[in-house]
């Protein structure tokens, strides 16, 4: 197996419907709703660079896309699935990792985010940097809310004000990573120059 990690382009949209039947899937597996979206939709994300696709020769096996909140100060990496024959694996980390990074790429000052109830999602999130926060924290774009009209738990959403839900919130702020990046690096010269003395 030789599965290939790609950002999607235009040659890459006739894999839109299979990935759209992925996703529905994925969401009945779940039992949570997933926002709908039509196989238009991930062709134009394709089209515009903000997919990532994952392909074992000519068979999608899995898909993210990126998509930009309040103004793009925010970026949500969405639709995360992978092919069931090709589940654990270490295919969603690395599809994660490379929709992060384009993310970063194409949106450097952006805090990232995203909803989920996975654990393994969860897991991969932590592992990447992202840290649990409320929701408060998160974009407020009502657009990005109406994402969670489809799922089993909305009425919950909604009795609590979108500020919880049975999905835990996550998110990676750029701005914390560059704080504890320049203090462990002045620790780092600090201990440098006390050893010279």
């Amino acid at each position: 197996m030789n599965v290939r990690i790609l950002v999607a382009n235009a040659s890459h949209t006739g894999y839109a419907e299979r990935i759209c039947e992925l996703m529905y899937i994925s969401a009945m597996e779940r039992g949570t709703g997933i926002a709908r979206r039509s196989p238009e939709y991930i062709s134009e994300k394709m089209n515009s660079g903000k997919a990532v696709i994952a392909l074992d020769g000519k068979q999608v096996v899995g898909f993210s896309y990126i998509e930009t909140w309040s103004n793009k100060s925010f970026v949500a990496n969405s639709g995360l699935i992978v092919d069931h024959a090709y589940r654990h694996l270490g295919i969603a980390w690395r599809i994660k990792k490379r929709i992060f990074d384009l993310s970063h790429q194409l949106y450097p000052q952006a805090k990232i985010f995203g909803i989920t109830t996975g654990a393994a999602v969860m897991r991969i999130n932590s592992r990447l940097g992202y840290r649990p926060v409320p929701f408060s924290e998160l974009t407020h774009d009502e657009a990005f809310w109406d994402g969670c009209k489809g799922c089993r738990n909305y009425d919950i959403l909604l009795r609590n004000d979108k500020r919880m839900c049975l999905c835990t919130g996550m998110l990676y702020d750029p701005e914390e990573h560059t704080k504890r990046k320049t203090t462990k690096n002045t620790k780092l010269i600090k201990e440098e120059i006390t050893h010279e003395k």
